[in-house]
């Protein structure tokens, strides 16, 4: 990795709720700059007071197409366990599993709610069902984590990982090998790489106080902290190259990882 005087840092809370140019305000930026404070990034002056799934990838867009190194951590699963791809025949590849779920699940689509997908009003959802005791292996591994199936409970990652993932597949089509997306590019980012990371802030949520924030803010900044401090520390080199077996390993490929997860 490059060193820490040209590296910025993004955090973002996310939301599955309402549709893609809805203003949410579960959905929160925090930013920090080299070795600067971290801080909440608004969306442009707009009649929305709040971020807009829609608006955000296109400042992701944006910002990742520079080029100063980045790390960027989302809170939403980045893709599905591994009985989901046998039980569809998917291809055990991340980028297959991109267009077979948008092909199904058109989340992207500026007045498409998860929950219309999932009663058949729009979409092909109902060829595309997991089942809620379904795990990644990551989740597995991680304490309080739940499954991306597991819609209609408090602090479900359903919803949004439902409603994020069409997003992932918008920017990678858009920035190519400009931005690393971990682990499925590869376990160890290059030298000066863009990386975007899955991230579980609960994992760090304690760590850091909660001051002035509200939880979803808290959210997004302990994220943005996570990543500046242990990139500072040089520790994030080995969070990159977690300790698996070998049959975790090759899940992880196309299953994906939360960073931070042993």
């Amino acid at each position: 990795m490059v060193s820490f005087s040209q590296m910025r840092f993004v955090g973002i809370d996310y939301s599955g709720a309402q549709v893609p140019t809805s203003s949410l305000k579960g959905l929160r930026v925090y930013e920090a700059i080299d070795d600067g404070l971290a801080v909440e990034v608004l969306p442009p002056p707009s009649p929305r007071k709040y971020w807009t799934r829609k608006g955000l990838v296109e400042w992701l867009g944006e910002i990742l197409a520079e080029g100063t190194p980045k790390l960027v951590g989302i809170d939403h699963g980045f893709s599905f366990p591994e009985k989901f791809f046998d039980r569809y025949d998917i291809p055990k590849n991340w980028d297959a599993f991109l267009d077979d779920f948008r092909a199904h699940w058109p989340t992207d689509e500026d007045n498409v709610y998860v929950s219309f997908v999932r009663d058949g009003l729009v979409g092909l959802g109902h060829k595309r069902v997991g089942e809620r005791k379904w795990k990644r292996t990551t989740e597995r591994r991680t304490r309080g984590a739940k499954s991306v199936f597991h819609f209609d409970v408090q602090g479900q990652v359903a919803n949004s990982t439902h409603a994020g993932i069409p997003w992932l597949r918008q920017l990678r089509r858009g920035l190519g090998n400009r931005v690393h997306f971990w682990p499925f590019d590869g376990w160890i980012p290059s030298a000066g790489s863009t990386v975007i990371a899955e991230v579980f802030p609960s994992l760090w949520r304690s760590q850091y106080p909660i001051e002035h924030r509200t939880t979803d803010q808290h959210d997004a900044y302990v994220v943005c902290r996570w990543l500046q401090d242990h990139y500072r520390s040089g520790e994030i080199g080995r969070y990159f190259q977690p300790a698996l077996t070998d049959a975790d390993r090759k899940a992880a490929a196309f299953e994906g990882w939360i960073l931070g997860v042993s």
